[in-house]
């Protein structure tokens, strides 16, 4: 948020997360709860789309350039849509109650990212999920290299790797 305001926020995240209900806090699934590998998200669905298209165009906005700002979306809108997606097969994944964790896991920098990583401790199951518009784009090997740095903390345990896409809804 502070790269989109440009401006330094520090102080209100606390406010804007435990009061307002706009933010959360997301760490890594197995981080520790201190740890300084964090990252923020906008909640909310409407202040989301927002700062992405409305907040960051506002020039075009304000001389009404709506064209310009319908393209924009209609172009980005594949990609953004993603991360809905990922909530959508999260939550999916947490109603099913087979699952005592559930959250994505990357690495400092942002790297190694996947997309939702749910282990049940009680059965010794974990799953590695990514999640794509087009299934055609997932890839179990490319997924496999991903989780080998949590394989270790999952030693015993029975892993499954699943790629997830618009077909699953």
């Amino acid at each position: 948020m502070e790269s989109i305001l440009k401006k330094d926020i520090g102080g209100f995240l606390s406010r804007l997360e435990t009061e307002y209900h706009i933010i959360r806090k997301v760490r890594p699934i197995f981080s520790k709860p201190g740890g300084r590998n964090v990252k923020y998200e906008i909640e909310d669905n409407f202040l989301h789309f927002w700062f992405r298209f409305i907040y960051k165009n506002k020039g075009a906005v304000e001389i009404g350039n709506f064209e310009y700002l319908k393209s924009l979306v209609l172009r980005d809108l594949p990609t953004y849509s993603g991360r809905f997606l990922e909530k959508y097969f999260t939550e999916k994944l947490a109603m099913s109650g087979n699952w005592s964790e559930i959250g994505s896991y990357w690495e400092k920098g942002f790297k190694n990212q996947i997309d939702i990583v749910a282990v049940n401790h009680l059965e010794k199951t974990a799953l590695f999920a990514e999640v794509k518009r087009n299934e055609k784009h997932y890839s179990e090997h490319q997924l496999r290299i991903k989780a080998q740095s949590l394989l270790r903390k999952l030693s015993g345990y029975e892993l499954d790797y699943l790629g997830l896409s618009l077909k699953d809804l």
